[in-house]
């Protein structure tokens, strides 16, 4: 198959991009089918599973193309860490041109599926849907900054009743060492993970599902990295300038001195919402933290500095003081959204609502990542495949992320691909489509040899991409290698 580019210089990146993407898979005979998926990742429309790209890629030879792309996501024994960091690597320097990275962002995403055998399947919330539902869920982390962000970890979460059931563990092939944890103990791993590979360290944010769970932001905390995630309405702090009593003194000569804090009827701690609605219509700012694709965008918010309450009745020192950030629209009853946040405490109310709505980026990786690249179309049932498939997804999406950095002002989603999107072909039948009546073109179509026919016999075959050049100079091979797109902008 062949893609039509915007330009030799963007011809040339992507393939000095797909050469660095096969050898992070480590073995020749991988390279072909990789190159077959990535392009149809990246260059059909329609649903991205495994047969409609193998008809548009290789209409002539659709079932031995179809089984080695099966094969190279499905089975294929190569490291998903590999191809994401490739992915990472050649992004990072477009994105950086737009600012440092100053972001590492958390979220999960929901994939519907029927019947009960795909790996992690089971009844759980799931946000495509907005309620409880047959489905798999991806735990992921994206890094970037306004311009653009990148997911550069993710990681199927595992119910619980998968995680106890051998049997369906081993049909799927479930590592060994993948054990039941919760989505937070999930994402603290994955930060661990991407702080070992040289990511920076900068503030996280997380929605309320992760920002609840104390556990996560004591973990943030301890790993040195400030945080902005939302919280529900009822957690609980002491109101500005309180906090829990001191141990109770020791009234005798007998016995161990107190020292855990402590709560009295007449010293209790607030749930969020109270203080929320406790504030002077002062103390609420306007703020416009970005522009819009229509306006800007704008609302109210508030910032206090609070002391979290979870618990430190078993503490024997309050938790530090950090930032309730409250926004309440002034069309709505009460507040929509609450944050806390332990940046600097001298961070200024702009900067503090900016860092927090930038958690949107990563509603929009999802959703170009499902739309445009099929992240969510795999249809295996195993582990690794899963796996693989997301991680082809993200390489893809980072050359396209890297693409759109490369010049500026960022255009919308999908406006910069710059493939023309093939067809396909006349003959293809979707599976499970009524049958239709042969035709003498049909016949033995997979074992004809057309060569030596003429030009013509050719015609409404698609031909592949052409190979990486092997008389490439040592100059251009070493500009290729050295995994930065912006080294051939000009060549």
């Amino acid at each position: 198959m062949q893609i039509e580019f915007n330009s030799k210089a963007q011809e040339r990146r992507f393939e000095a991009y797909m050469g660095q993407l096969i050898t992070a898979v480590e073995h020749a005979d991988r390279a072909e089918p990789l190159r077959a998926y990535v392009t149809g990742l990246i260059s059909i429309e329609g649903r991205k599973s495994v047969e409609p790209m193998a008809a548009v890629i290789d209409p002539m030879k659709v079932s031995k193309r179809h089984q080695s792309m099966l094969h190279i996501v499905g089975t294929s024994p190569w490291s998903d860490g590999a191809v994401m960091k490739v992915a990472y690597d050649w992004a990072k320097g477009p994105i950086t041109d737009h600012g440092p990275i100053d972001a590492m962002i958390f979220d999960d995403t929901g994939i519907p599926k029927k019947g009960r055998h795909s790996v992690g399947v089971g009844r759980q919330y799931c946000g495509v849907k907005g309620k409880q539902d047959n489905c798999q869920v991806v735990v992921s982390l994206s890094i970037g900054n306004e311009t653009a962000t990148l997911p550069v970890a993710y990681r199927l979460y595992l119910p619980k009743d998968w995680a106890e059931d051998p049997d369906r563990r081993q049909k799927c092939g479930v590592p060994e060492k993948i054990e039941f944890q919760e989505k937070w103990k999930i994402a603290l791993m994955l930060v661990d993970d991407a702080l070992a590979s040289g990511k920076p360290r900068v503030p996280v944010l997380a929605d309320a599902g992760y920002g609840d769970a104390t556990d996560f932001r004591d973990g943030l905390t301890g790993r040195h990295l400030p945080y902005i995630v939302g919280v529900k309405k009822d957690t609980t702090v002491w109101e500005p300038g309180k906090g829990p009593l001191p141990p109770e003194p020791r009234t005798g000569k007998r016995g161990q001195p107190q020292k855990c804090l402590r709560r009295d009827e007449d010293h209790q701690p607030l749930p969020i919402v109270d203080i929320a609605r406790g504030l002077d219509p002062s103390d609420f700012t306007e703020v416009v933290w970005r522009e819009g694709t229509k306006c800007e965008m704008q609302s109210r918010f508030a910032a206090v500095r609070v002391c979290p309450a979870h618990r430190d009745y078993y503490r024997t020192a309050p938790r530090p003081e950090e930032w309730l950030l409250i926004e309440w629209p002034s069309a709505e009853k009460e507040p929509t959204k609450y944050w806390l946040s332990t940046l600097n405490e001298t961070t200024p109310l702009a900067e503090l609502v900016r860092t927090a709505k930038m958690r949107w980026r990563i509603e929009r990786d999802y959703q170009e990542l499902k739309d445009e690249l099929g992240i969510d179309h795999y249809e295996g049932r195993g582990w690794r495949g899963l796996h693989h498939h997301w991680a082809l997804c993200i390489a893809a999406y980072a050359f396209l992320v890297a693409e759109r950095a490369l010049f500026s002002p960022l255009g919308p989603p999908g406006s910069d691909r710059g493939f023309r999107l093939p067809a396909l072909p006349a003959t293809f039948q979707p599976r499970g489509a009524a049958a239709r009546p042969a035709s003498p073109a049909d016949v033995d179509n997979h074992a004809a040899d057309c060569s030596g026919h003429g030009a013509d016999s050719q015609a409404g075959r698609v031909p592949d991409l052409p190979p990486l050049a092997r008389g490439a100079s040592r100059a251009n091979r070493s500009v290729e290698d050295s995994g930065d797109p912006r080294a051939l902008m000009t060549q």
